[in-house]
């Protein structure tokens, strides 16, 4: 078993609470506790994105049809927990922030883990705090993190705004720890990696021959009406024409969308994926269709077992869910 370096001090949220009443008696202490602050915030908003078509004249449908490929060597995926334990006397919070991430290998003994890193921390606005206030949640015997850094808007801005600061650098410190062991993975191992969401934020991870990002939800889609129409029309086993996902400041990937279940009588987007690889510009358009056959073929063969009873298991595979058994019984 390889376990990755990470932050090993960690705090229940109780005595972290506790410790903010003694250190800082301003403070409203959150004693009632709630929802995890990602489940009170929107979405990205939906946007749709132009489509790129490589390996066809326009986007269409292709049969998933040759020989079986061999199974992914390994699963990467990441968790986070965010829940506010206390906040200023002018309302800006004082959020702790887990994250972890873990690569789970399998072979033909099962699973076991190849790394696994956790990190806690707490999160407050400096700017919108008294020197004494941010001095003693820095004292807690956490990581404090600055979300108002860089933002000066922020010294004087709504509860909310503080808030999804800290969600958003929470989420940054949970695909950071990702990418760490996706890192390690490519630079020990040449096996295939199945990486659940995207690759682009990462240079390494988006040239890597290893990685195979798979995204699950849908709210950018990429192309026209036309295009659409025929993801929205694909029927399990099909996969779209390949396209670029690219932009300024990104490198760009090959894509392509991935019908893995039939989805009769559901959302259009039901069974859905879509799947992001290396884009090597200098392919000939066959090359590409091939591979993207290939690892269409190996995301189809890990439609079993399923991944009941996660409602989402008509798009995650069952790798991916035993990453998040195990992330959520170490948390």
């Amino acid at each position: 078993m390889i376990l990755a370096a990470a932050e090993t001090r960690d705090i229940r949220l109780d005595e972290l609470q506790r410790a903010l009443a003694r250190a800082l008696p301003s403070a409203s202490i959150s004693t009632q506790g709630g929802p995890p602050l990602e489940r009170s915030t929107a979405t990205d908003p939906p946007q749709l994105a132009r489509a790129d078509v490589i390996e066809d004249a326009v986007l269409r449908a292709h049969d998933v049809t040759g020989p079986a490929e061999p199974p992914f060597s390994a699963f990467l995926d990441g968790t986070q927990r965010t829940d506010p334990v206390a906040h200023t006397a002018d309302g800006a919070p004082i959020v702790s922030g887990v994250v972890a991430a873990v690569i789970r290998e399998w072979t033909d003994g099962g699973a076991r883990t190849w790394a696994h890193a956790r990190q806690h921390r707490v999160y407050a606005p400096r700017a919108a705090m008294q020197a004494a206030e941010w001095e003693a949640v820095a004292a807690l015997g956490l990581t404090a993190i600055d979300t108002s850094a860089g933002d000066p808007a922020l010294a004087d801005a709504h509860p909310a705004a503080h808030r999804d600061a800290a969600i958003t650098q929470i989420q940054n410190d949970r695909e950071q720890l990702e990418l760490q062991l996706a890192q390690r993975w490519c630079g020990d191992r040449a096996d295939a990696l199945y990486v659940d969401g995207g690759l682009r934020g990462s240079v390494v991870l988006a040239r890597a021959a290893q990685t195979v990002g798979v995204i699950k939800s849908h709210h950018t889609l990429f192309g026209d009406r036309a295009a659409r129409r025929v993801i929205f029309g694909l029927a399990a086993g099909q996969r779209t024409s390949v396209f670029v996902v690219a932009s300024p400041s990104k490198v760009p990937v090959a894509s392509w969308y991935l019908r893995l279940r039939d989805c009769t009588g559901r959302d259009p987007l039901w069974g859905l994926v879509r799947v992001e690889v290396r884009h090597d510009p200098d392919a000939a358009p066959a090359d590409v269709g091939a591979q993207a056959d290939r690892m269409a073929r190996r995301i189809l063969a890990e439609r079993t077992p399923t991944a009941h009873p996660d409602a989402r298991w008509h798009t995650m595979v069952y790798g991916i869910r035993d990453c998040e058994v195990f992330l959520k019984a170490t948390q």
